[in-house]
């Protein structure tokens, strides 16, 4: 008798564990489906662009989770306050992209390093703001961005060749930096396609060897690239109406 009534309490209790487990659960099922519903709600509002979720899911990943639109995915926070695309993290909230901004920060450069030796200075107006741009003398965008540049006043340009596009833009480089105004040859060359003399082979043009390298330590990997005086850089054409709001700025 007293082993039936020990055999029965151990089922009484594995019955009472049993439900305290499905009670338990029952919560968190319940959290579950609010905390899908509080991150649809948040990314189809916040991001309408996104389109139809079809799907969220736990991700490995602890706090993370899954969020499919078609075939596409995507990774957020469980408010949807932040999202993961194409490995950038979205502030769905402001709009701003967190990882751009952290590599702009990275990649920030000390204006006031860089070696000006090694480039020549083209002074419009007063000169009173200051740029530095990289270009290539083959680089269509330079060229493009050069005749934009002339609408520009009251700025110093320090201008560092950076001929990479090939062992043409090399030699372009070393007949540039070989002439006595450089500044003038230059714009000569990239405004109106008259092309710098010949360049004496006793010139120095360690100076083309050193920019190369100086883009290669900053990642500057395409032409034009302009920095600003507070480290900004911007790579790429822009529009005369664009660097004069960058310049205003800093």
């Amino acid at each position: 008798m007293k082993l039936i009534h020990s055999a029965l309490a151990a089922a009484l209790l594995a019955a009472g564990l049993a439900a305290g487990v499905v009670q338990a659960q029952a919560p968190t099922q319940a959290n579950a489906a609010q905390q899908e519903a509080t991150l649809r709600k948040n990314l189809e509002q916040r991001l309408p662009a996104l389109g139809k979720i079809d799907e969220v899911r736990r991700s490995p990943l602890p706090g993370l989770f899954e969020v499919r639109v078609g075939t596409d995915l995507y990774y957020a926070d469980a408010d949807g306050n932040n999202l993961i695309i194409n490995g950038q993290i979205l502030d769905t909230k402001t709009k701003r992209n967190l990882t751009e901004e952290r590599q702009e920060k990275l990649l920030a450069v000390d204006f006031d390093a860089l070696p000006v030796k090694d480039a020549f200075t083209i002074v419009r107006g007063n000169g009173k703001r200051k740029l530095a741009v990289f270009e290539d003398p083959n680089c269509g965008y330079c060229k493009r961005f050069e005749r934009d540049l002339q609408k520009i006043d009251n700025v110093t340009v320090y201008m560092y060749l950076f001929p990479i596009l090939g062992p043409d833009s090399v030699e372009k480089s070393r007949n540039h930096w070989c002439v006595k105004d450089k500044g003038r040859a230059w714009q000569d060359w990239m405004v109106r396609n008259d092309a710098a003399p010949k360049a004496d082979a006793g010139c120095d043009v360690t100076a083309l060897a050193r920019n190369v390298e100086l883009g290669k330590k900053h990642k500057i990997t395409g032409t034009p690239t302009l920095i600003f005086t507070d480290g900004t850089r911007v790579p790429g054409a822009i529009g005369a109406a664009d660097v004069e709001k960058l310049l205003a700025s800093k």
